[in-house]
């Protein structure tokens, strides 16, 4: 089987073509990998469910699976320099698989990622406990379900630009996130600006590209 593959995505776009597992057979999937290993590129696939990664692993064994994220990733060996430093907040554990695909995303991007977790709104001081870990990042990504609040607490605390991603974490009034969607859309921070619900994949990419654009800017101007 051929598959068209963007091989010129990474220079045009910054980051090569990420693969979208769910929906794709292991047949389909492994053809992609071997496609996109051939051209050495780090392959990184979303949305792989455990079925499907263990019989990848079969095939490449040197890959990483995040069982929570569902992420699926095989390096091409060359070495990766880190760029501006990613922050990835979460409100609760419950909101860990987005949150872990947000973080290899922006991992895989080269960004250097920091982890706060569980910090939402309904006991505050964790969060103002864990400000000091946010200093110095480029841009916050924040995940909350429910009534999504803490996008906008966080906003009010930091300078830099807040990626908030709403989950489909709550009761049945949460309506499949889409209360925690709309409560990030109006938000009251300036900085907080909103992707699609679950879109951790979405939010590690754009926080990827506005820290490695920042460390370019850097360079640019320090030479």
């Amino acid at each position: 089987m051929e598959y068209n593959l963007d091989m010129d995505r990474a220079r045009r776009c910054g980051f090569p073509e990420v693969v979208y597992g769910e929906g794709k057979s292991v047949v389909t999937l492994k053809g992609i990998f071997e496609k996109q290993i051939e051209q050495k590129i780090e392959v990184f696939a979303t949305r792989v469910d455990e079925t499907k990664a263990e019989q990848l692993l079969q095939y490449f064994p040197s890959a990483q699976y995040n069982t929570i994220g569902r992420t699926f990733r095989i390096s091409n060996g060359l070495p990766k320099r880190k760029t501006g430093k990613v922050a990835i907040v979460t409100a609760g554990t419950s909101d860990m698989p987005v949150a872990e695909e947000a973080k290899e995303t922006a991992d895989w991007t080269g960004a250097e990622v920091i982890y706060v977790q569980d910090v939402g709104v309904a006991g505050p001081h964790r969060f103002r406990e864990a400000l000091p870990q946010l200093e110095g990042a480029i841009v916050i990504i924040v995940v909350a379900g429910m009534e999504a609040a803490l996008p906008s607490v966080v906003g009010g605390y930091v300078s830099c630009p807040i990626i908030a991603v709403p989950t489909s974490v709550g009761y049945g009034a949460s309506f499949g996130g889409l209360a925690a969607l709309l409560g990030m859309l109006n938000s009251c921070a300036s900085n907080v600006t909103v992707v699609n619900i679950d879109a951790g994949f979405k939010a590690g990419y754009v926080a990827g590209l506005i820290a490695k654009n920042a460390q370019q800017m850097n360079n640019a101007h320090t030479k």
